[in-house]
């Protein structure tokens, strides 16, 4: 009995042929309005947690919470997104569940 054994053709490397790198996917951390926490508070907690945030920002975001019931406060990579919305809840901010941007 003899075996026959099947050659394929070898893949090769095409240099036209380019790896593309997707960017990370990146989260919206979102302040809700509640009848809790003190313009303040809210103001404080965004100053703190939030990296570049200002103080007239800080309070723009704030009134749009308190106005329109919510306010985006921070948009980037899905790690970060994670710790900023978890820093802002263990500060007894409601918050919404992360959304992809």
């Amino acid at each position: 009995m003899t075996r026959e054994v099947l050659s394929l053709p070898a893949q090769q490397f095409s240099p036209s042929r380019t790896q593309v790198r997707q960017p990370y996917p990146h989260f919206k951390v979102i302040v809700l309005d509640d009848n809790v926490n003190t313009f303040q508070h809210v103001t404080e907690c965004l100053l703190k947690y939030i990296p570049g945030m200002t103080l007239p920002r800080a309070r723009q975001l704030t009134v749009q919470v308190d106005s329109e019931g919510q306010a985006v406060v921070w948009v980037g990579p899905q790690e970060q997104a994670e710790l900023y919305h978890q820093q802002l809840l263990q500060e007894g901010l409601t918050m919404a569940p992360l959304e992809a941007a």
